[in-house]
């Protein structure tokens, strides 16, 4: 036979060997359906095998994201709602300085020292004697956060209105005796919400106290009808008062800076923590770097972009005019500029120190708790807050917002102080985060040796069956 013929074979007479045998027909193998045939397909609510493993590992997943969410509301949440929670939990400080020694002093201090149980400032007289140089250096030292708010009795306000009694002068300002320094910049909300209304609403009822007490006094005197006609505010208001806010909050453009502006640039911060990870996890460069050389990658990567995040976040403020000027001059601008990089190098290498350990899953819950401690402590002065919230004099927002204050509106000069900090905490970051990667590196190492050596025992395993 040719191989041709060898070759060949006759369909008729497979059909008739198939046929053979008993007559049974051979059994006929479905072909397996294609990737695309099977994919969407199925509903939700499905039988098929596969959609059902799939739904209940959904369902699981969601109901636990839901359940951490859950505990985050009543465990991180109250941290926030605490800070404002029967605000203020203590009062703020204020001095009583009486250059005066009449009666108008002597009727100011009383009446102030009655009102502290009822007050949101704890007022205390302090002598005329530490500030020789009169009501302007009580003023520098209200500038200088010796204290939040101060009212002085100035000199000779009570002889003014004694001989404004006696000789009716139309000209008499009762304005002129009392004088109150605070400083708005220092903490707005505080100013406006707290300080102003307390301070106005006491020496008003002191005010109209005072102009009662000596409209009696004064009923049955002979110069009575001369004074109501010549001088009627000598009776009506014999003494008021002046405000003289130190650092005005002028600039409505610097409460994004100082408040929700931070936030901006936390925010900014993950995103360039996520964005580095996006590129490694892309690349696969950790399982190619030593732990050293994945280190400084990692650090000088997150200083290379916050420094040209933080210039550009700064251009912003200053493209929308926001002035640096008041208490460095043109610097302020390069000073500001420094403190957002310091700013977002303390927030996000702790961010990206916390990525290490808590992986890509876990650390958009840090995040949360890392932004509600920093706002908490942000909004209203620490010293009217609950005890618990003393850690916020350690914490990035707080020192931000206050170097910021003094660049914008010129309060009191802390900055070196406020950038040391900044400095220690991206030192700590930059210590955890190589003290982190060598636990993980370590504990991927051992992980993949001991996968190395399983392999080994399967491989061997499969010679000995073979031989």
């Amino acid at each position: 036979m040719s191989s041709t013929e060898s070759h060949y074979r006759d369909p008729l007479r497979d059909q008739s060997s198939i046929t053979s045998g008993k007559g049974r027909r051979p059994k006929v193998i479905a072909e397996p359906q294609s990737t695309t045939q099977q994919l969407y397909k199925s509903g939700f609510l499905s039988r098929n095998a596969d959609v059902r493993g799939a739904r209940n590992l959904y369902a699981k997943i969601l109901v636990g994201g839901i359940f951490m969410i859950i505990i985050i509301i009543f465990t991180i949440f109250p941290i926030l709602y605490g800070a404002f929670y029967k605000t203020p939990a203590r009062n703020l400080d204020g001095w009583v300085v009486d250059y005066d020694d009449g009666l108008i002093g002597q009727s100011v201090i009383a009446g102030l020292m009655a009102s502290n149980q009822a007050s949101k400032i704890s007022w205390a007289v302090v002598s005329k004697d530490r500030f020789r140089g009169g009501p302007n250096e009580v003023s520098n030292a209200v500038s200088e956060h010796k204290t939040w708010i101060a009212v002085t009795i100035n000199p000779g306000a009570s002889t003014r209105f004694t001989t404004a009694l006696e000789n009716p002068d139309p000209t008499y300002d009762g304005s002129q005796a009392i004088s109150i320094f605070a400083s708005e910049a220092r903490n707005e909300n505080a100013f406006r919400a707290l300080l102003l209304p307390s301070v106005q609403n006491t020496l008003m009822a002191i005010s109209d106290r005072f102009a009662l007490q000596q409209a009696q006094a004064i009923a049955n005197s002979s110069v009575l009808p001369q004074l109501m006609t010549t001088a009627p505010r000598t009776v009506l208001t014999p003494i008021s008062f002046q405000l003289f806010n130190i650092h005005p909050f002028n600039q409505p453009l610097a409460s994004v800076v100082v408040t929700v502006g931070l936030i901006f640039v936390l925010i900014l911060s993950f995103f360039v923590v996520m964005i580095q990870h996006g590129a490694r996890e892309t690349t696969n460069i950790p399982n190619l770097l030593n732990l050293r050389s994945l280190v400084i990658l990692r650090l000088t990567s997150s200083f290379f972009a916050y420094f040209f995040v933080s210039l550009f976040l700064s251009l912003l403020s200053l493209a929308f005019q926001l002035d640096f000027t008041k208490k460095f001059g043109h610097a302020g601008f390069f000073i500001y500029w420094m403190l957002i990089l310091c700013g977002m190098c303390a927030m996000g290498l702790a961010l990206e120190s916390m990525l290490t350990l808590l992986t890509l899953k876990l650390i958009p819950f840090f995040l949360l708790l890392w932004l509600m401690l920093n706002v908490s402590v942000s909004n209203f002065p620490i010293e009217i807050l609950p005890i618990f919230y003393r850690f916020g004099y350690a914490l990035p927002f707080y020192h931000i917002s206050k170097a910021v204050r003094t660049i914008v509106f010129g309060t009191k000069n802390q900055i070196g102080f406020d950038f040391a900090v900044l400095l220690i905490w991206t030192v700590i970051s930059c210590i955890s985060l190589t003290l982190f990667q060598f636990v993980v590196r370590r504990r991927e190492m051992i992980n993949a040796q001991r996968k190395e050596a399983q392999d080994e025992m399967q491989e061997a395993g499969k010679a000995e069956a073979s031989s």
